[in-house]
């Protein structure tokens, strides 16, 4: 069983996180390499599902090797903001009722028209059949993660968007997904999406917080919630834990893969899957949520410069530690 399977053993129909990986192949003619899917008949590129200890480009891969059989030499992660995947309107019901809402990046790549002569999908069904389509004459595309795919491509060359397909209201903001997931999955790995957003003074010094039930520090940032873009997770949770507000968040890259594993003290494995966003104008004074509060659960604040970071041990992991060496260029 793969990691979505797995977890609907405990979980059901209830709306999971998809953290996947799409696709994109184009031909010397532009035109883009699509997957008639074996679930619902329609069209979409390859691609699929991360599964715990992979990163994007790994699984970018292992996806396009299986549904296609196919390797590209070139393929890779495409730039932020177009590479990553997120927001309400990738909500998901599959033909079984399992519910999504799909959240990941986006990887590109070039092969000949003549490479499709040697696909070889594997047995699963995933894939009925491969063909090359002009972006202006494609067929039927299942589900909005792939409309959305179009649309990008389609704005390159001038074309209008195809319209998204209706998607319910998105269940409120509660801060229990990764709380009840993690209940319900008991220790195994979890992959969980999230921010992180570097905020900078005048001086150049940077934001850290220091968590009270670890006493360790990092970024402001949090898990995201059913519905959320990685944007308004950003957002979100900057306010919550500080009091300020951004007028843009600028995506600056994705962390994700075994090197920023987590295992807490109970040895619940988690693997973020987290966009560091940088602020830029900074509304609002600096204010700490109330320590007796469900969100107060920050103890200090500190603005550092790169000299004066926390040692060694005194990070919330790589992934915080890497986020902040990140902001002033630090390998």
């Amino acid at each position: 069983m793969g990691y979505l399977s797995d977890l609907r053993a405990v979980w059901g129909n209830a709306p999971l996180f998809a953290v996947g990986i799409g696709v994109i192949l184009l031909d010397e003619r532009g035109r883009i390499l699509l997957q008639q899917r074996g679930d619902d008949g329609l069209w979409g590129t390859p691609g699929g599902a991360v599964e715990p200890g992979e990163d994007f480009l790994e699984a970018a891969r292992r996806e396009l090797l299986e549904e296609t059989g196919l390797v590209c030499p070139d393929l890779h992660l495409m730039e932020l903001p177009d590479g990553l995947v997120s927001g309400p309107e990738l909500y998901h019901c599959y033909p079984n009722g399992h519910q999504v809402y799909m959240v990941g990046m986006r990887a590109q790549g070039t092969l000949p028209a003549t490479a499709l002569a040697h696909a070889a999908p594997d047995d699963s069904g995933e894939t009925l059949a491969l063909a090359w389509f002009e972006l202006d004459n494609l067929p039927p595309i299942s589900a909005n993660a792939n409309i959305v795919k179009m649309n990008l491509l389609r704005a390159r060359v001038g074309l209008p968007s195809l319209p998204l397909l209706p998607v319910p209201v998105p269940p409120p903001v509660t801060g229990n997904y990764a709380k009840s997931l993690r209940a319900a999955a008991g220790t195994r790995p979890l992959l969980l999406p999230g921010t992180s957003v570097q905020v900078l003074d005048e001086s150049g010094r940077l934001l850290l917080l220091r968590h009270a039930n670890t006493g360790r520090w990092a970024l402001p940032g949090g898990g995201m919630e059913p519905g959320e873009s990685f944007e308004a997770c950003a957002a979100r949770t900057l306010r919550q834990e500080t009091g300020l507000t951004a007028a843009r968040l600028i995506p600056l890259f994705m962390q994700s893969g075994t090197r920023f594993r987590m295992q807490d003290a109970a040895g619940s494995i988690t693997d973020p899957v987290g966009v560091i966003f940088r602020a830029e104008g900074i509304g609002g004074s600096l204010r700490l949520p109330d320590l007796r509060l469900p969100a107060g659960e920050i103890a200090e604040a500190r603005w550092v410069g790169p000299d004066d970071l926390p040692g060694e041990g005194e990070w919330a992991g790589a992934y915080a530690r890497e986020g902040v060496r990140g902001a002033f260029g630090l390998g």
